[in-house]
């Protein structure tokens, strides 16, 4: 059964040069360039298949999964993922930073479609696994990177959905926090029913987590395949 499914998918982003303040009243057009971040690319990821993203910085991962997750409209193509629900945990994405962390778990959860009573019963669990008591009431513009990532990654861990999207935080924190969030998405993904994509620089998540992985380029698609044979040809690739 297929989870999620990308056709013939593009998103541009538009570049505009740099003009002083003064000169922008007097003009009333300024040249905007176009850069190709997905370029027509088409693949599918079955249902509770851990799916990987590799390629070098620059090659469309992070906003093929802002997509997948619904905080990117493509400029062309379609992206179904049948109705179900989806969470996508990336480093600044997605809390108020002048509203507290306790309230950014409310807001989170309900955007992620979860009742108040619902996150009710998982918010002591969401606080403890994020290692934030003293400073869950606290507002998240003073969090340090390290304890936004905590918490993002003990929303979704803890509010369970369909779909999740990980975009390299499993390398964020201490080394001690690494293991424990390495242990518990390794608990979540073992739910056979449960859809994961991964996006991560680390050959080693990739090669004992991923089913398969895809290879992205400049936009586009190397190669999808296996994990280990996609991940040697890029590891080769990488050395020229």
């Amino acid at each position: 059964m297929v989870s999620v499914k990308v056709e013939n998918l593009v998103i541009t982003y538009k570049t505009l040069n740099y003009v002083s303040i003064q000169r922008n009243f007097f003009r009333k057009r300024e040249k905007r360039n176009s850069y190709t971040a997905i370029n027509h690319i088409s693949f599918e990821v079955a249902k509770g298949e851990i799916f990987g993203l590799t390629g070098r910085n620059g090659s469309g991962k992070s906003t093929l999964l802002r997509a997948i997750g619904g905080m990117m409209a493509p400029d062309s193509g379609r992206i179904d993922i049948g109705g179900q629900s989806v969470a996508l945990l990336a480093i600044g994405v997605g809390f108020k930073p002048e509203m507290t962390g306790r309230e950014n778990i409310y807001i989170a959860g309900l955007l992620l479609g979860f009742s108040q009573s619902a996150i009710k019963q998982k918010e002591q669990e969401i606080i403890d696994f994020a290692e934030l008591e003293e400073f869950i009431d606290m507002p998240v513009r003073t969090y340090s990177s390290g304890m936004y990532s905590r918490l993002g990654f003990a929303i979704t861990a803890t509010l369970e959905t369909d779909i999740v999207l990980i975009d390299e935080v499993l390398s964020v924190g201490d080394e001690r926090f690494q293991k424990k969030s390495y242990e518990k998405m390794k608990q979540l993904i073992s739910k056979k029913e449960k859809t994961v994509i991964i996006c991560s620089h680390s050959s080693a998540v990739l090669e004992e987590l991923c089913d398969r992985v895809l290879w992205l380029e400049k936009g586009k698609i190397v190669k999808i395949g296996d994990t280990e044979t996609v991940l040697h040809e890029y590891k080769e690739y990488m050395k020229n």
